[in-house]
């Protein structure tokens, strides 16, 4: 059995998938768990979080589904708790919650505004307060979190895409503030790839044309981002701190 991640425990949130197929949070889960990681699969939709679970047993891994909204504080120190008296310390925090608003700068409300703030970037701040210490006691660790290129390019969903840059912001601000403490602080910034979130209303023609912005002509998935996730939350990636890691097919180097 692969072992790049034995005997570390991780949370990931957003571990569920709205609707069918696998997201993001669902692959790292899954992947995690292959290579060896005992695995606290986080959503604020409980039965999500325990489909993961499911597939995750289906292959003799370990794992424990929990709901929590992590946009309250007090939801995320449950949940590094949770962990931590389950399986004993934590050593890879996985922050994948997220949502969307496809809506330009007029048409963005102040509630729509907050609302993707609290989720996409707020969040992470909260687990990562929960999660700090006790990444701390296990001698370090790895923080991962997932941005967007939305943040990247000139982008029209608004509160999105600056949610993302912030998510950008607070990485490298926390790889410099723990470095110190020997936890690991990086982002993923995901590209078109297609996933239950993005599927929904999207026409055959709409993603035969993202598959085709990419350099790469195929089309990202759920577990190329899986993959990413991996490698920052192994001891692969020891010397890499306050990095982004853009899975997107090429597409941000490009002028598509």
């Amino acid at each position: 059995m692969p072992d790049r991640l034995k005997g570390k425990v991780a949370i990931v949130t957003g571990a569920g998938s709205r609707g069918p197929g696998v997201g993001n949070g669902k692959a790292a889960s899954v992947l995690f768990a292959r290579e060896g990681a005992q695995v606290l699969c986080v959503d604020q939709f409980v039965e999500r979080a325990e489909e993961t679970c499911a597939l995750i047993r289906a292959e003799n891994g370990e794992t424990f589904p929990l709901q929590a909204d992590v946009t309250r504080a007090a939801d995320c120190e449950f949940m590094v708790t949770a962990a931590v008296e389950r399986y004993g310390r934590l050593d890879i925090l996985h922050n994948n919650v997220g949502i969307e608003s496809r809506k330009g700068v007029l048409e963005t409300s102040e509630e729509e505004w907050d609302r993707v703030m609290a989720v996409d970037l707020k969040s992470m701040l909260l687990t990562c307060q929960a999660a700090v210490p006790r990444l701390v006691e296990a001698g370090g660790g790895s923080i991962i979190n997932v941005s967007s290129v939305a943040a990247l390019r000139a982008h029209g969903r608004t509160a999105y895409a600056a949610a993302k840059a912030g998510v950008i912001g607070l990485t490298i601000s926390l790889a410099g503030q723990l470095a110190k403490d020997r936890i690991r602080v990086n982002a993923i910034a995901p590209g078109m790839v297609y996933t239950p979130m993005v599927a929904e209303g999207m026409s055959a023609e709409l993603r035969e044309r993202r598959r085709l912005a990419a350099l790469i002509q195929d089309e990202g998935t759920a577990w190329d981002v899986g993959w990413a996730a991996v490698y920052l939350a192994s001891d692969e990636s020891r010397w890499v701190t306050g990095q982004v890691l853009v899975v997107d097919g090429g597409v941000s180097i490009t002028t598509r």
